[in-house]
C-alpha cells in the first residue's frame, strides 16, 4: 500500500506540477481574459446584481432560477478548500501562496464564465425532462468537423469518466470524512453517528433531483457564508493593526519566497506558486468544468447572462472568502505556531488555531467545526448533481436512482474510514477533469468571444427582457439556432413530464 501511495503522490506531483496544470490553467485563464476584454473586471457588478439581487430571468427556459443554479455551484465549491485548503497553501507555500490563489481566482473567472456560457449554449434535455449541460455536451456538440468531431467525443468521454470517479472522491468521501473528523475532534461525536446523519440528510435532499438540491443550497449557502464572514471579520478586527503588514507579506513573499519563522520552515517562490494555484483550483474549481454542469440547468434568456452569473461564484469564493481566511491566518501568526509535538500546524488545525487567536474564549475551533460541517455537507449535495449528470450522460436516466443510493452509502463509508489515499486520488481525478475541459474552451474560444461581444454590446448592464433579446437578435443565426432549440426542449420536457405523471 505504501508503494501505491508513493505512485499516486508522484502522479499528483506531475499533474499539479509546474509543467502541466499550472501553466495550462494560468495560461488559458490569461488568454480567455484577453479574448473576452477583461469582462471579470467590468461586468462583475452587473452579474452580482442579476444573480443575487434580481435572481432570475422572467420567462426564460430552464429548470431552476439563476440564483439557485449559482447556489448549487457555490454549495459544491465552497467547502473544505476554503478552510483546510487555504491553510495548507500557506503552511506549504507561505503567505505568498495567497497571491497565486488570487491569480487563480481572477483569471479563473474568465474560465468559469466560458465553461458556463458554453454549458447553456449547447445543453440538452434528458428523458426525465431536465436540462443537462456541461463539458460532456459542449465538447461533442461544439467541436465539429472531420478532425474536431472525433476529438470532441474522446474529450467528452474522458471528462465524463473523470467526473464520475472524482465525484465519489473529492465530492463525497473526502467531504464526509472531513465532517466526521471535525465532529469527533471538537465534540467527541462518533464517526458512525456523523456518517449516518449525513447519509440520511443527503438522501432526503437528493430525492427531488436538481430542484431539491438547489432549493436546499439556496437556503443553507447564504447562512453558512454569513456565519463564516462574521467570524472572519471579528478576528481581523482584533488584529486590525496587523492587516497592512499581512497584505505586504502576501505580495512580497509571492516573488521572493518566505523566510522561516517559528514552526514555519519557509518556502521557495515555486512552492508559493504551485500550492497557491493548486489550492486555488481546489477552492474555486474554475476551469474544472464542474460548475458548468449546474449552469446548464439554469433558467436564462441568453447563454452570456448565465455565464456572467456563474462567474461571480469564483469572485465570492476566492476574492472574498479565501482572502478573509488567509488574512485571519497571517495576521494571527498561527502559521508560525507548532503543536505539542513540535510539528507545524496545517489544514483545519491551523485555521482553528487562527480563529482561536481572535475570537473570545476558545470558540474558534467550534466555529470552524460548524462551518466545516456546513461547507462539506453542501459540497456533498452539489457534487452529487455533478456525478449524477455525468452518469446519466454515460448510461442514461435509468442509472440516476442507483447512483443516488450508492452516493448515500459511500457518504457513510467515507465518514467512517481513513482516507489518505482517497485524497491523493481525488486530486489526480480533479486534475484530469481540467485537461479535456480547457482543450475544449481553447478550441471554442472564438465562438465564446464572438457571442459575448455581440450580447454585451447590446445589453452591457444585463437588464434586457427575453422579448427585447429576441427582437434584437432576430437576424442573428447563432442566437436563433439556440433559441429554437430551447423552445424545442421546452416542448420535449413538458411531454416527458406528462408521460411520467400518467
Amino acid at each position: 500500500m505504501d508503494r501505491f501511495n508513493e505512485i499516486l503522490d508522484s502522479i499528483a506531483g506531475v499533474v499539479w506540477g509546474p509543467y502541466v496544470l499550472i501553466p495550462l490553467l494560468l495560461g488559458t485563464g490569461v488568454y480567455m481574459t484577453v479574448r473576452l476584454g477583461g469582462l471579470q473586471f467590468t461586468r462583475t457588478a452587473a452579474a452580482l446584481n442579476l444573480g443575487l439581487i434580481r435572481r432570475q430571468d422572467e420567462g426564460a427556459s430552464g429548470d431552476v432560477s439563476q440564483y439557485r443554479a449559482l447556489a448549487t455551484a457555490m454549495a459544491a465549491t465552497i467547502g473544505t478548500g476554503n478552510i483546510a485548503g487555504v491553510a495548507t497553501a500557506i503552511s506549504l507555500g507561505g503567505p505568498g501562496a495567497i497571491f497565486w490563489m488570487w491569480m487563480s481566482g481572477i483569471f479563473g473567472m474568465a474560465l468559469k464564465y466560458s465553461e458556463s456560457m458554453l454549458a447553456v449554449r449547447f445543453r440538452e434535455v434528458d428523458g426525465n425532462g431536465n436540462r443537462n449541460g456541461g463539458p460532456q455536451y459542449y465538447l461533442t456538440k461544439g467541436l465539429r468537423g472531420r478532425f474536431l468531431s472525433p476529438l470532441g467525443v474522446v474529450l467528452a468521454w474522458a471528462f465524463t469518466i473523470f467526473t464520475i470517479i472524482a465525484s465519489f472522491g473529492i465530492g463525497n468521501m473526502v467531504q464526509a470524512n472531513s465532517m466526521s473528523e471535525a465532529m469527533n475532534d471538537t465534540f467527541s461525536i462518533p464517526d458512525w453517528f456523523t456518517g449516518a446523519l449525513v447519509a440520511i440528510i443527503t438522501l432526503v435532499v437528493l430525492v427531488g433531483g436538481i430542484k431539491s438540491i438547489s432549493s436546499a443550497a439556496a437556503r443553507v449557502v447564504p447562512i453558512m457564508i454569513i456565519i463564516f464572514i462574521v467570524a472572519q471579520v471579528w478576528v481581523l478586527a482584533a488584529f486590525v493593526d496587523q492587516i497592512p503588514d499581512a497584505i505586504g507579506a502576501i505580495f512580497t513573499d509571492a516573488f521572493t519566497g518566505s523566510a522561516a519563522a517559528g514552526g514555519f520552515t519557509g518556502a521557495a517562490v515555486i512552492a508559493a506558486i504551485q500550492f497557491g494555484l493548486a489550492r486555488g483550483l481546489f477552492s474555486n474549481e474554475s476551469g474544472m468544468g464542474s460548475a458548468a454542469i449546474a449552469a446548464g440547468a439554469a433558467q436564462t434568456s441568453h447563454p452570456v447572462r448565465q455565464g456572467l452569473v456563474s462567474m461571480t461564484q469564483t469572485f465570492i469564493d476566492t476574492i472574498i472568502l479565501v482572502t478573509l481566511t488567509a488574512l485571519v491566518i497571517v495576521v494571527s501568526g498561527a502559521y508560525t505556531q507548532t503543536d505539542a509535538a513540535g510539528e507545524a500546524l496545517t489544514g483545519v488545525r491551523l485555521t482553528s488555531a487562527a480563529f482561536n487567536e481572535g475570537l473570545p474564549g476558545n470558540i474558534g475551533g467550534y466555529v470552524v467545526a460548524l462551518c466545516l460541517l456546513l461547507f462539506a455537507l453542501t459540497t456533498l449535495w452539489g457534487w452529487s448533481y455533478y456525478g449524477e449528470r455525468a452518469i446519466e450522460r454515460a448510461v442514461g436516466t435509468r442509472a440516476i436512482l442507483p447512483f443516488r443510493l450508492v452516493w448515500v452509502v459511500m457518504a457513510f463509508v467515507g465518514a467512517t474510514i481513513p482516507l489518505a489515499t482517497v485524497w491523493t486520488f481525488a486530486d489526480i481525478m480533479n486534475g484530469f477533469m481540467v485537461i479535456p475541459n480547457l482543450i475544449g474552451i481553447l478550441i471554442l474560444s472564438g465562438l465564446v468571444a464572438r457571442e459575448t461581444r455581440a450580447y454585451l454590446k447590446f445589453d452591457p448592464k444585463l437588464r434586457a427582457t427575453q422579448a427585447e433579446i429576441d427582437e434584437h437578435f432576430a437576424d442573428d443565426p447563432d442566437y436563433q439556432q439556440w433559441r429554437t432549440h430551447e423552445k424545442q426542449m421546452d416542448v420535449e420536457a413538458a411531454a416527458d413530464r406528462r408521460r411520467q405523471s400518467s
